[in-house]
């Protein structure tokens, strides 16, 4: 699909909706550099995300200067991980990192102690969101070396590196890639299991 027809696809939707439908893993960027401000209004989104109890665990390094972004490429990025070293080229690169609650902090919540990682990746969409509202592409980063992330981007040994976020302006010759999701009756049920909820069988694919 060209970017032309995906821009089609989403004028006809609110602006939300065609937000969602625009939306593309980038993965080859132009040098271009992002100016601050956008960096400070994707971090701003991110920021205002829910979180379990209100925790807000999330932190984040903004990696920009070309020699920490190497350094992290290649402590994090290299070997069985180098299939995502294509984010070294972006011109940001986000670590997310998660400021993880004691134990005790967790218990007196009641608060699962893995629901920091729920809360890193909504204040992630939300960033991802912004960004794309603000004609930046973004790719989230999920395979990387999180002890060699966090070492290279200096982060102490209680927090957790959770992804990076590769982020920039996409190169003039990108194309995205169509939306293929799973049809709505595939993922979609009325009260139990299996039981099809009333207009979801109308066919079609999947950028509904």
């Amino acid at each position: 699909m060209s970017a032309a027809a995906v821009r089609k696809s989403a004028a006809a939707a609110s602006p939300f909706q065609a937000l969602i439908l625009s939306r593309r893993s980038v993965r080859r960027y132009s040098q271009r550099p992002v100016p601050e401000e956008l960096i400070l209004s994707v971090i701003e989104a991110a920021r205002l995300a829910p979180s379990a109890s209100n925790s807000q665990p999330w932190r984040f390094v903004v990696v920009m200067d070309p020699k920490a972004r190497e350094e992290l490429a290649r402590r994090s990025l290299a070997g069985i991980f180098s299939r995502t070293r294509f984010a070294a080229a972006a011109p940001v690169i986000i670590a997310l990192c998660a400021e993880r609650a004691s134990v005790s902090e967790a218990a007196k919540s009641l608060k699962d102690g893995a629901m920091y990682q729920l809360d890193i990746g909504i204040a992630g969409e939300h960033l991802a969101l912004r960004a794309a509202e603000l004609g930046l592409g973004t790719c989230w980063i999920g395979w990387f070396n999180r002890r060699g992330a966090r070492k290279a981007v200096g982060a102490p040994r209680h927090v957790k590196v959770v992804c990076l976020m590769a982020m920039g302006y996409p190169a003039e010759d990108w194309q995205p890639r169509a939306k293929v999701r799973k049809p709505l009756d595939s993922i979609l049920w009325r009260d139990s299991w299996g039981t099809v909820y009333p207009g979801s069988m109308d066919g079609g694919n999947t950028s509904k």
